[in-house]
């Protein structure tokens, strides 16, 4: 059974104007969790702004999954890309524990074309067979 599913499409040019408005440390600082950071942090600026515009796509994606049951924060919620042959994943940290118990297996596919990024966002519930 499905908690949810939720999609995101995001033009890239929009992280851009964020990050040249608001200051790469401000926005980085809002959205992305401690680990996203510290990747954030070993990446060229040109690579920055796709790093960026993925994990905002990304969360949002979840984000639509997951409402009403729950409301994640940017930083509750870590996507890590393709990693070796690891497929990406999104871990869920919320500050209650309570709230990690209402998800269950979480998938997620990002796609790029040209400066767009599309996100999908699948949650099952918990329960058997879910896990």
């Amino acid at each position: 059974m499905l908690l949810g599913v939720g999609v995101d499409v995001l033009n890239q040019q929009r992280i851009a104007a964020l990050l040249a408005r608001r200051g790469s440390q401000k926005l980085v600082a809002r959205i992305l969790s401690s680990t996203e950071a510290s990747d954030w942090n070993n990446l060229t600026p040109a690579r920055q702004v796709q790093f960026l515009a993925v994990r905002w796509s990304v969360k949002e994606a979840a984000y639509k999954a997951m409402y009403p049951v729950l409301k994640p924060t940017w930083k509750e919620l870590t996507y890590r890309g393709l990693q070796g042959k690891a497929k990406p994943s999104l871990d869920y940290h919320p500050a209650l524990v309570e709230d990690k118990e209402k998800v269950g297996k979480m998938h997620v596919s990002v796609s790029h074309d040209g400066h767009l990024v599309f996100a999908t966002v699948i949650i099952e519930n918990p329960g058997p067979g879910n896990q």
